[in-house]
Formats: structure tokens, sequence, C-alpha cells
């Protein structure tokens, strides 16, 4: 697939005229992160694992993960059913950063900043109310199943 072929599948994705498509021009890093994140997608996916949960509201336990696509939107199927919005905006920094990393053409899980994050609770014993913890990593994406 040509590099305009993936900008024109994109501009399509997300409604884009052709206007708004011409706001995007060949050397743009817009253009250069839209291909990279495009070539990505079918590899990776984003894997947030708590890793430590103390009366949390919402119920998540360690073991409990957010499986996310290469572009930060949840595969709701592959996440529990209740997403608190205090731990998800948490995920803001690591999934730009992997972002930043696909488009550059590095290796999308070698960031050594936010790996791991808290809730912004910090637990009843500190005067709030429970507390959890995500490790933060890239993981190869799931082949789909063979059909018979």
């Amino acid at each position: 697939m040509s590099q305009d072929d993936v900008l024109a599948r994109y501009a399509a994705h997300v409604g884009y005229s052709p206007q708004d498509l011409a706001h995007i021009p060949p050397g743009d890093p817009r253009a250069r992160h839209i291909r990279r994140l495009a070539a990505a997608a079918p590899l990776h996916s984003i894997k947030a694992e708590v890793i430590e949960a103390r009366h949390c509201n919402s119920g998540y336990r360690v073991g409990d993960s957010f499986l996310l696509d290469v572009d930060g939107n949840f595969i709701a199927k592959h996440c529990p059913k209740r997403l608190c919005v205090y731990l998800m905006s948490q995920l803001v920094v690591p999934v730009a950063l992997i972002n930043e990393r696909l488009s550059e053409g590095l290796e999308p899980g070698a960031i050594h900043f936010m790996r791991e994050l808290s809730c912004p609770d910090v637990g009843v014993e500190c005067q709030g109310y429970g507390q959890v913890r995500l490790k933060v990593a890239v993981v190869p994406r799931a082949a789909p199943a063979s059909r018979p």
C-alpha cells in the first residue's frame, strides 16, 4: 500500500474532507505518524495490567488487564466492564510515549518513563479511598484465529 493510500484510508476513517487532508502535506510529521502507526497496528497492542489493588471502588484486582490498540483505543472485549476515569486518565503519557516511539521507528516497548503508574487516589491510610497500580507494556497483537 502506498503512502498516499495510507493517508487516504486514514482520512476516510476519521472523516477528513479533501480540504482537511490538504493540511497534512507529505513531509509533515503527522503524515509519518499516520503511516507508521498504520504499519504497527496489526503487530502491536498496549497492555495495562493491574499489579496492585487495594480497596478499589471499581473492583479492579491484581491480574486484571486493559488492552488498547496502538492509537490508544480500548478494546472493550479485552477490558473489565468498568473503566475508572481516574485510573484510565493516567495512561495518557505512556500511550503517547509509545505512539511517539512507533512514529519514529523506535522499539515501542523501550519506554523508561511511566512503565508503571498509579491511580491518583492515595489510599485509605492517606485520607483517600483505595489504590491501584498498573504496569504498561507493548505486546504482540494476537493473530486472528484461522477458520477451518
